[in-house]
């Protein structure tokens, strides 16, 4: 069984809704970084988001590891023209469809963005892929909050809503085991 082992990327200290915007990842707390690393197992295939932040942190985890090609189906939600707009910009502009994508994530999208059930579908094609691909490994996947968000879902069989209750910080790992249905960890630092 494939175990996967998602990672967010390094901090970007963004205040804004951050999608397919390219920006880099701070990743000047080296020695967070040898701890994931060090957490993570050693003969494990990496894979990554296509954009910067991910494929830097990919980098600064891979070590001796098999790497995949950058994937852009790993890449975060498209936000639209929410990318780059503060939160609270974006309640007040778009009040019943910002309400309604977190309060009823499923097909509410952003405008020329798209939904948590789009984004989710995309992500869940990489990972049959990749499962296909690679059966029986154990897959670091360095990508992003709603990539894993939507991960956790479909693992545990829960509601849209219900995970986004939960944190996943910067250079946190979540264990993942699809075929068991179980999550190790979600959010762990080492």
């Amino acid at each position: 069984m494939t175990t996967w082992h998602w990672v967010r990327h390094g901090p970007t200290h963004q205040k804004t809704f951050t999608g397919w915007r390219d920006v880099p990842a701070d990743l000047s707390d080296t020695g967070a970084i040898r701890r994931l690393a060090g957490h993570l197992p050693a003969s494990a295939i990496v894979i990554s988001s296509d954009l910067t932040r991910s494929v830097q942190t990919a980098n600064a985890l891979q070590g001796a590891r098999t790497r995949l090609s950058h994937d852009p189906g790993l890449r975060e939600f498209h936000f639209g023209s929410w990318d780059g707009q503060h939160f609270s910009h974006v309640a007040e502009t778009h009040p019943d469809l910002s309400r309604g994508y977190w309060e009823t994530p499923g097909d509410h999208a952003p405008p020329g963005g798209e939904s948590w059930n789009a984004a989710a579908a995309r992500v869940a094609n990489v990972v049959r892929r990749v499962e296909d691909t690679c059966p029986d490994a154990h897959i670091i996947a360095v990508a992003h909050f709603g990539v894993i968000l939507t991960q956790v879902q479909a693992v545990l069989g829960i509601s849209a809503y219900d995970v986004l209750s939960h944190k996943i910080d910067p250079l946190s790992v979540t264990t993942l085991n699809p075929i068991a249905g179980t999550a190790s960890c979600i959010n762990h630092t080492p």
